[in-house]
């Protein structure tokens, strides 16, 4: 199984994480050649070799019709001397001193205006774009996300919300070159580890927010997250809806084999290497021993089997099932099976003895080849829908929770197939 581990120890953002990813693959040239033939609105995509810290990595720049976009830090210290270049954009009527650098990501020209662009304007900007469809949906559905938090953010509707801080075009770029970069290196999962935010405040088009801003905060909801010894804002909207929307899971570096590493850079320094770092690597498909615990049953209500199998369920059995069968004396039975792991095997053994009226129970050591299961969350054109994400042997499946299907399908007087093909078609 191939596995894509994504290190946040310093935020994330959406320039720093393509340009991460932009190292595990061979042919960069080519990479940023068709990025930029995509007709994005103004964009070219470019980079270089940078350091920080004595460490060597990629630093990708975005410029909208030759200029780049910045934000400011407000730092308790020394307000002017750093700065942040994040995705967003600005109003920039007032001055700015042009000497000292804003650079976390890219730069920008303070005597232009923006074009403050809502979610129908950015859909039809990816959707006129030459790339699949796949491609064109998560970027879509990454947008979705940072809609919904300056929604809720700003008491407006979605379609009221215009992106000053990340609809601008640098950011579409950033998304997009997410997703097709992902979509190459194709990894069976996704692990992203807790992400620091930062700390301080930020000078934006609404004034000077707190870090992280409102909306980072809240797509970051049930996300770890820590605030570490930065002063300054570190994982931007945009970073943090890639990771949520991407991310199969959030916890510490998975037990896998490395076999490529990627650092992207900031272009400010910070006394820690200020890059995200990616680790592409593969972990053995899963096998596991199983136990089997097995008895016969020919007098004993249903009743009393229905119980048993629910306390079974209930301490950690793997699965349990009856099969009807014919026993001596002609006796109609019931053949019970516990199927469970090692360390469990004990205690399942007495619930079996003392529920049931068998007097033995017969022990079976098998082993069993497993797929890795995870869990994602769609953002849809009907809310949210839990999807069960299974991989392994070379094998990817994936199945909508029923209960949402369910609800879909009562919300919108649909067939459960009807609602599930269509989700299919237009997220999976």
């Amino acid at each position: 199984m191939k596995i894509l581990y994504l290190e946040c120890s310093m935020g994330a953002a959406g320039d720093m994480l393509m340009a991460s990813l932009l190292e595990l693959i061979p042919q960069k040239n080519d990479f940023i050649d068709k990025i930029n033939n995509l007709g994005i609105p103004g964009v070219k995509i470019t980079y270089e070799k940078s350091e920080k810290c004595s460490i060597t990595g990629t630093k990708i720049s975005v410029s909208i019709n030759g200029v780049e976009e910045i934000t400011e830090d407000i730092l308790s210290k020394n307000p002017i001397e750093h700065g942040h270049s994040h995705e967003h954009g600005h109003s920039h009527e007032h001055g700015h001193s042009h000497e000292h650098g804003h650079n976390h990501e890219h730069g920008h020209s303070h005597e232009h205006g923006h074009n403050h662009n809502g979610m129908k304007d950015i859909e039809e900007i990816i959707t006129s774009l030459s790339i699949p469809d796949n491609i064109k949906n998560d970027a879509l559905s990454v947008y979705q996300l940072i809609a919904e938090a300056e929604s809720k953010s700003h008491g407006k509707p979605v379609e009221q919300v215009h992106f000053h801080e990340v609809g601008t075009m640098d950011a579409v770029a950033d998304i997009l070159g997410v997703c097709m970069l992902l979509d190459e290196i194709n990894p069976d999962k996704i692990v992203v580890s807790p992400i620091n935010l930062g700390y301080g405040q930020v000078r934006c088009q609404h004034g000077i927010l707190p870090v992280p801003a409102p909306a980072t905060a809240y797509i970051l909801k049930s996300v770890p997250t820590y605030c570490g010894n930065i002063e300054g804002e570190l994982c931007t909207p945009t970073g943090a809806a890639l990771l949520k929307y991407f991310a199969d899971e959030f916890s510490t570096q998975p037990l896998m084999s490395i076999l490529e590493i990627g650092y992207g850079m900031g272009q400010k320094d910070f006394p820690q290497a200020n890059c995200i770092r990616s680790f592409l690597g593969e972990t053995k498909d899963s096998d596991e021993k199983i136990i089997e615990l097995v008895c016969t049953l020919d007098d004993i209500t249903g009743e009393d089997i229905g119980y048993t199998m629910e306390l079974l369920f209930k301490n950690n059995a793997v699965d349990v099932f009856i099969v009807p069968i014919q026993m001596k004396k002609n006796r109609p039975g019931n053949l019970l099976v516990c199927n469970c792991k090692p360390e469990d095997e004990k205690n399942l053994l007495k619930i079996i003895l003392k529920h049931t009226s068998t007097l033995g129970v017969r022990r079976y050591i098998t082993e069993r080849y497993t797929m890795n299961r995870t869990n994602m969350v769609l953002n849809t054109i009907y809310g949210e829908v839990n999807v069960k994400k299974s991989f392994g042997h070379d094998i990817v499946k994936t199945k909508f929770e029923y209960e949402d299907l369910v609800k879909i399908a009562k919300e919108q007087n649909l067939s459960l197939n009807e609602v599930r093909m269509e989700l299919y078609k237009k997220y999976l």
